[in-house]
């Protein structure tokens, strides 16, 4: 596909030191001018200052400038609000006001990370020796940047803008009220939820498998238990493990590993899920505040100046 990538994301936030700490303890590596990077993806996360948290743009990576021509026409066609300079093509997400950025990229490559081996009912795989997982002590470094999700007040609005403007294919739906969208073979990169004001729920970042997952999450959680929000869980839409935390600004992060890929369009038929269905396979149920963020009555108070 023409898009290949989640490129990076740009938040902003009230209390900008309290939340680049929270990041940094969460694995990603600080870097200038408020960046911070993963293993495989380089810089893949800014945070800047705002009165109020905020989704402020996200990039996608795209292989040419042909690409960014087939986006412009695909754009202006839905009636966005389009910018073009050099290898760099904005847009305005017409319901939540976010900048959406294609850019000229290379195609994300990642090293090959052996499989841990699993024993099972008549299949012994590791003999004579303890699990890794609960032999590491390293840090947990997430490898790349894998989802973003956002609400919109609008969801029939939203969605043309992302599959009809900017490209994004349907990989699943939650009828009337979600879409899970990808800009790369990811299962999602974006998942639209309808919502009372249009916010940023969360940021998905991969790491290598369970254990890293777990690993993560407690980490995280020993001397901050208020960061927990839901996990350890497996999702069903995109099949994959999470742990959910909050950082100091309201937004939840996401460690995740195993998630499905599409590597050919037509071998794979999206599903519409009915209410939570798609949500969860396994793992204890979403808690309200996951479902409806407690801040959002004070986002829709300043629903009004999205940007």
């Amino acid at each position: 596909m023409a898009l290949h990538k989640m490129a990076a994301v740009v938040i902003g936030v009230p209390n900008l030191a309290e939340t680049a700490a929270y990041y940094t303890q969460f694995g990603l590596t600080p870097r200038a001018d408020g960046w911070f990077s993963t293993v495989d993806g380089g810089n893949q996360l800014r945070l800047v200052e705002s009165a109020m948290r905020r989704l402020v743009s996200f990039t996608v990576g795209v292989d040419d400038p042909d690409d960014l021509d087939r986006a412009e026409a695909r754009l202006r066609a839905v009636e966005a609000v389009v910018s073009r300079r050099g290898d760099r093509l904005t847009a305005i997400d017409p319901i939540g006001g976010v900048e959406v950025a294609l850019e000229v990229q290379p195609r994300l490559r990642q090293p090959e990370i052996p499989a841990t081996a699993y024993n099972g009912p008549g299949r012994i795989e590791r003999a004579g020796a303890r699990a890794p997982g609960v032999l590491r002590t390293t840090e947990i470094k997430p490898r790349k940047l894998g989802h973003v999700v956002l609400g919109t007040t609008d969801f029939a609005a939203s969605e043309r803008f992302f599959v009809e403007g900017i490209g994004f294919k349907v990989s699943d739906l939650i009828k009337g009220t979600g879409a899970f969208l990808r800009c790369s073979t990811d299962h999602h990169n974006l998942l639209l939820l309808k919502a009372p004001v249009s916010f940023l729920h969360h940021t998905s970042w991969q790491v290598e498998d369970i254990d890293e997952v777990g690993r993560g999450a407690t980490r995280m959680l020993e001397d901050h238990p208020e960061r927990h929000v839901w996990g350890l869980g497996r999702h069903h839409a995109g099949s994959n493990f999470f742990w959910y935390l909050k950082d100091p600004a309201g937004n939840f992060s996401e460690y995740y590993s195993d998630l499905d890929c599409i590597l050919e369009d037509q071998l794979w038929k999206p599903e519409a899920f009915v209410g939570a269905a798609g949500l969860f396979n396994w793992g204890p149920p979403p808690p309200p505040s996951f479902l409806h963020p407690d801040d959002l009555a004070a986002l829709m108070t300043g629903a009004h100046a999205p940007g």
